[in-house]
This record gives structure tokens, sequence and C-alpha cells, in this order.
């Protein structure tokens, strides 16, 4: 029985690929869902992978070809045929042999990183080529935009081969690594030959052969293969790869020729040996770029005001150990601020909406983010629905978030879909700020420092704790007077505590 091997919808408008990279040929077993051969478009790379298990076929469509949608690029023979000595051909390839003599080949894979996530950064590796490894062992460490994902071994075996070097960039559902999942000592082998693919794309991949797409738009751009850096399998330059270089050289001009931005004034050479440059993670660039956006696009203000914490503070005291013992949480004051924000949002509540083009999105209910400084940068884990939660509840998801924030364990989901964000600048001294919005949000409350200062209290001066808060909204849906309002609302909650009980 032979099954046909086609070309599966390549998304939205393309309609045509080129064959890049055949991982078989005729004759090599292949096993269901193992990778065929890789299809570049205009937009992405597409794997191709086996519809079924037995032994490569036919190759109807050659690297460097040109096929649409459905078009057959291969067959393959159903049941094990003897691909003995199609296999001794590879002898040249003695890791990839003793691999197969060992034990099957597993491919490590990127997993899923989450909504809109497409792609990651191989921060760490935590095995090396020729290293052994057991079944959900963690064997490196991504990082995207928001989080940090570890990938766990998917079998056990051999690291017999490292595909994405730390500081690659990889896509969603691309391979990382190879595992031998036999026990047999293939890493003599293969750490030779990771040092040889590396030469290749060091020395600017000339033992590699590039994507025909990016050999023409190398050509159509003037550039040359060492001013491009590879990204595909063993440094092979694909045609994102050549668009990526040719935008860097041309912003690099635009941005030494532009007045605003001016060039960084060489250092002394006795400063110079004192500096450290360190990229930036992608968090910490992402962080930078939404909160410049968010400035961009938001007509941002803030309103200020103070707020006597006398009431709230007796209030913990004197419940906090029953509390505790009842709820096995520490009762703290960012349950009280949440539950205020949740009254204050029910009477104002444009400040718990976001603009979606022309229109106006309410929220009918409350998904309070709440800012967690981490060795890695600022995250903010959402608590959903927030506002059905009693204090009890609020504290230990709030206890929950921030442990997980602070070993980079949050999942995407966990940061996506607030409301409404809480900022707690006080936890670090600082007594007056101005919070900057978190898109698309249209409020954010700040905290800051209690601190003992005189107050006039019935004509007499007395010293009272108090806290500066600030609230800083979009203006372009969230008028002065709604912004003041949400601020006394939350100060007279907090000032007097049985105002929530009673709903005023």
């Amino acid at each position: 029985m032979t099954t046909e091997v086609r070309v599966p919808t390549l998304g939205e408008s393309v309609t045509e690929a080129t064959v890049a990279t055949w991982f078989k040929k005729p004759g090599d077993p292949v096993a269901a869902d193992e990778m065929l051969c890789e299809l570049e478009t205009d937009k992405v790379t597409v794997e191709v992978p086996s519809p079924a298990a037995g032994t490569m076929g036919e190759i109807v469509a050659q690297e460097g070809t040109t096929v649409g949608v459905d078009a057959l690029l291969a067959t393959i023979s159903a049941g094990e045929a003897k691909a003995a000595p199609a296999k001794a051909e590879k002898s040249e390839k003695p890791a990839k042999s003793e691999s197969a003599d060992s034990g099957a080949s597993v491919d490590v894979m990127v997993p899923t990183l989450g909504e809109s996530v497409t792609e990651a950064t191989v921060s760490t590796w935590f095995k090396k080529v020729g290293d052994q490894v057991a079944a959900d062992e963690m064997l490196c460490e991504l990082e995207t935009d928001k989080v940090s994902v570890e990938v766990p071994a998917p079998a056990a075996g051999t690291l017999t081969e490292i595909l994405a070097a730390e500081g690659s960039t990889v896509q969603a559902g691309g391979k990382l690594a190879i595992l031998s999942s036999g026990a047999g000592a293939s890493a003599p082998a293969a750490a030779p030959k990771a040092e040889e693919a590396a030469a290749p794309a060091a020395a600017g991949g000339k033992d590699v052969e590039d994507a025909p797409s990016a050999k023409k738009a190398m050509a159509e751009a003037g550039l040359s293969r060492d001013q491009v850096q590879g990204s595909g399998r063993d440094g092979r330059v694909m045609k994102e790869d050549v668009a990526r270089a040719a935008a860097a050289a041309t912003q690099a001009p635009a941005a030494s020729a532009a007045p605003a931005q001016a060039p960084r004034a060489p250092a002394p050479a006795e400063d110079v040996a004192r500096e450290e440059r360190v990229k930036m993670t992608r968090l910490r660039q992402t962080i930078a770029r939404r909160l410049k956006d968010s400035q961009n696009t938001a007509a941002m203000l803030t309103t200020y005001n103070e707020v006597d914490m006398t009431e709230v503070m007796a209030l913990r005291n004197q419940y906090k150990d029953e509390f505790y013992k009842k709820h096995g949480v520490r009762l703290g004051f960012m349950s009280f601020f949440t539950k205020a924000c949740v009254h204050a949002l029910k009477e104002v509540p444009e400040v718990n909406a976001e603009i979606d083009g022309t229109d106006i999105v309410y929220k009918n209910f409350v998904h309070m983010g709440i800012a967690a400084g981490t060795p890695t940068g600022l995250v903010v884990p959402v608590i959903r629905d927030v506002d059905s939660m009693g204090f009890a509840a609020i504290e230990k998801a709030i206890a929950e978030k921030g442990a997980r924030a602070r070993d980079g364990k949050l999942s995407m989901a966990e940061m996506q879909g607030g409301t409404f964000t809480i900022s707690n600048g006080g936890v670090y001294g600082s007594l007056m700020s101005s919070p900057i919005l978190n898109p698309p949000q249209s409020g954010i409350l700040g905290m800051h420092k209690i601190q003992d200062r005189p107050m006039a209290i019935n004509g007499q001066v007395v010293i009272r704790p108090m806290m500066y808060l600030a609230l800083s909204y979009d203006h372009r849906i969230v008028d002065g007077k709604g912004a003041v309002t949400f601020l006394v609302r939350v100060k007279e909650a907090l000032e007097d505590p049985r105002r929530l009980l009673m709903d005023l």
C-alpha cells in the first residue's frame, strides 16, 4: 500500500511554497508524524510530517521546486522495507548510524508557547551532546516575550544533537534537538558532528545549502552571505533571515542620521575596560516596547489623593491572628485595596473598560492584575473574577501568583485578560509615582509607602499613617470627574472599611 505525501494548507492567501530541505531520502524508514521535509513560503517555514509509518518511496518534488497547495511531494510504502543498503550509505555520518543502532531517534520540539506567541529564544541548555537524560528531565529553557518555558526530555536516552544553540530564535513547533532513546554511547560521534555543524555556520555557511528564495532575496537586497545570520537547520539561511538583515542594514544609517537620536559618544578606553554590555532579555525588550506603546497610544493622565490607613491597620491587627488560623494565609493590605477598587469600579465602570477601534468595551467583571517585581523584570499576573472573591481567596491568590512569578513559573494565560491593575511601589519605599497603563486597560492604581505624618483632625494636629494614591487613566474614555470619583471612593472605603460591607 502506498501513501501520498502532499503539500498541506499553507495559510490564508498563501498558494505556493518552495521545497527547502528533505530530511529523508528514498529507502529510509519513517515513523508516523516524523518530519519529512521543510517548505518555505513568503511568510513562514512549514514542516511536513509523515502521514503514516513505512519506507520513503519516490520524492516527486526535489529541493528548490515550487509547489502548490495539495501538490504531490512524495510517496511512502507501508510496512517495513529492507532499508539496510540505504542506511549503509549514511556511514559517513556515524552519529546518526550509531544512534539508529542503539535506539530510535526522538525529536525534541519547541512546545506550545501560548496565545499569539510564535517564537522564543533558547536561553540555557542544561545538557550537552552526549549526556544521558531521563524522561521529563529538563533539557533547556526558552525565553519568550512574557515568560520562560522549560523543555523536558520526551524520552530517556542520550542527547545526540543540539540543533538550536543558546541565543538562537526558534519558532513554535520547531525542532530543538535529537535524542537517541537507546542506551548506546553515541557521545563521541555526536560531539564532533555538532562541532562540524557549528563550524560551517560560523564560517558563513559555505557547506550548507541555503534556501533558494533566500539566495534570490540576498541578490535583490545586495547582501553577501556573510552579512546574513541563518536561523534554519545547520545555520541555513532562510528568506526571513534576509529580510531581517536587510531591515537592520537600512535602519542603521537612518538611526545615525536621525537628529533626535544622538549617536553614543565613544567612551575613553579606560572606561570601556570597566563596562559590561549585556543583551536585553526578550522579556525586558517587551516591557520596554509595551510601556512606550502605552505612552504613545493612550491619552494618559494621573490624579492623586491620600488615604489615612488608621482604620485598615487597626482592623488588620485585630483580626490577623484569627484570620490566619482559619484560612491559613496572612491578612495583608492588598486584599483591602483590591476590594476597595472593585467597589469603586462598580460606580465608575469606564475605568474598567477598554477601547476597541471606535467602540468602548465595558467589562461586567473584574480581572485584577497585580504587578509583581521579579529578578527578570516586571510581570502582571491576573486574578480572575476577583469581584466575586472574599478576603481570604484574594490573599491566597495573590500569594500563589506572587510565588509563581518569582520562580518564573507563570503561564501565558495567567498574565492575559486583565481589566484593571494595582501596582504597589510602596514595598520598595516609593513615596509618590505615576504608574504607566497596562494596555489595553484604561486604569491602574499606584500604592505607595505608608508614612506617619502630622494631620489636622477636628482642629487638632495628630500623627496618622498616610499613603499617597495615584490613579493613571486613559483620558480618551475616562473623564477627570470619573477618575477623581474613583479615587475618592477607594479612599472612603479604606478610611472606613465598614462601607465595603454596606456597599456604600
